[in-house]
């Protein structure tokens, strides 16, 4: 698959991680349709990068199975999926204020997992009407899960619970789909300049930077829209985690 020809969706397109995709996918030429719940700056980024914003709750089936009609109808075709949307949430098992509450862990699952699932698996179902060109390929979905997943800090539990989910099921959708020809990825980022770190205090953000080995710095959000544009274009990766985090093992 060539990037300059791929028809993409990004969820989560409107900040972060998916904004930076959004725009390193269409800067290399690709269609780019974004999914999020933040209607006035998804549109806002849409806009100028000259592609597509639906308003989109992933953990709605409904919702998502409109979004992904309204994007083919647009786009002609699906061929690529990067699912960035989500939630982190800090709250430890047992804390001052009590036990986790149930409702915050089902929420970040609900969000981070089973939204990622709910449009990776009907993107397949979209992908699978496509034609498949020489080397079998129909598309290929590309799920964002966390270092957390390994190595999850104090506060964490419901975070790294629903990213471990998204490692998990990488290998096993990537099977189920190969007839098919669609391939999936996972990328687990480690420390990454988003809006929710921007927010923090220079001394803070300085601090996590000390703390990656090489280079000592937080990761910018299109380092991931690259390497997520490097396994869109390398037909041979599949059923894999790649993470990207400068050697970060946390503690």
């Amino acid at each position: 698959m060539q990037l300059a020809t791929t028809a993409a969706l990004v969820t989560g397109g409107a900040s972060g991680l998916g904004e930076a995709t959004a725009r390193h996918f269409a800067a290399q030429g690709a269609r780019v349709t974004l999914l999020d719940r933040d209607a006035a700056r998804g549109a806002d980024v849409a806009a100028q990068i000259n592609g597509h914003f639906i308003e989109t709750d992933v953990t709605d089936e409904a919702s998502v199975g409109a979004a992904i009609d309204q994007a083919r109808d647009r786009m002609g075709r699906i061929t690529a999926c990067v699912n960035c949307a989500g939630i982190a949430l800090g709250i430890k098992t047992l804390g001052r204020d009590g036990p986790h509450p149930l409702d915050s862990f089902q929420r970040s699952i609900d969000i981070n997992l089973v939204g990622t699932f709910n449009v990776s698996r009907l993107a397949a179902a979209a992908m699978a009407q496509n034609d498949a060109d020489s080397d079998g390929a129909r598309g290929v979905i590309i799920n964002t899960a966390s270092i957390a997943a390994f190595d999850g800090q104090k506060g964490q539990a419901a975070y790294a619970a629903s990213k471990g989910g998204i490692v998990g099921m990488t290998l096993p959708m990537a099977r189920d789909l190969a007839q098919t020809g669609i391939r999936v990825m996972a990328i687990a980022p480690g420390i990454f300049m988003t809006p929710m770190l921007a927010g923090l205090p220079e001394e803070v953000q300085a601090s996590l930077a000390a703390d990656v080995p090489n280079p000592p710095r937080l990761g910018a959000p299109e380092e991931y829209a690259r390497l997520a544009a490097f396994i869109v274009e390398m037909g041979y990766l599949n059923g894999e985690v790649i993470r990207l985090d400068g050697a970060l093992r946390m503690r």
